[in-house]
């Protein structure tokens, strides 16, 4: 294998590592908020859910991003933050727009990027890669 060939692997694997870190630390930031008492007022509010809703919503966002962020269960928690930012798009915006008020921009590059680490994996840089006893369809 050439060393052009080596460098690049080597660069999708830390970009694989960036993505997966910055998409955790946003939904770990989005999860913790979701524990303050005033979220449970916009739950039971437009949205329409019981207030017991909150901490399982909360819980959501949390630990799936945790898991992304260190490289464990990559692909289950990203289907399950796909799953999240579906909701967000077509439930809690109702994909009302594109950009402005209600715009689903930012929930859009999340499901987005959400879905290339379902397909791509967690990469080298990942617990996942160096425990090796982990089934690779987990990963």
């Amino acid at each position: 294998m050439s060393s052009a060939a080596i460098k690049e692997n080597r660069l999708l694997d830390v970009a694989f590592c960036g993505m997966r870190a910055a998409i955790g630390v946003i939904f770990i930031v989005h999860g913790i908020a979701k524990f303050d008492p005033g979220f449970a007022g916009f739950l039971t509010g437009p949205l329409g859910f019981p207030p017991e809703m909150q901490i399982p919503i909360a819980l959501a966002e949390l630990v799936p991003g945790i898991l992304l962020l260190v490289g464990v269960l990559t692909r289950i928690s990203a289907s399950l933050l796909s799953v999240i930012m579906i909701g967000a798009i077509f439930y809690v915006k109702e994909a009302a727009s594109l950009t402005g008020d209600r715009g689903y921009e930012i929930d859009l590059i999340l499901l987005a990027a959400s879905l290339v680490i379902v397909v791509a994996g967690p990469g080298k840089v990942s617990i996942a890669h160096i425990a090796k006893k982990i089934p690779r369809f987990l990963h």
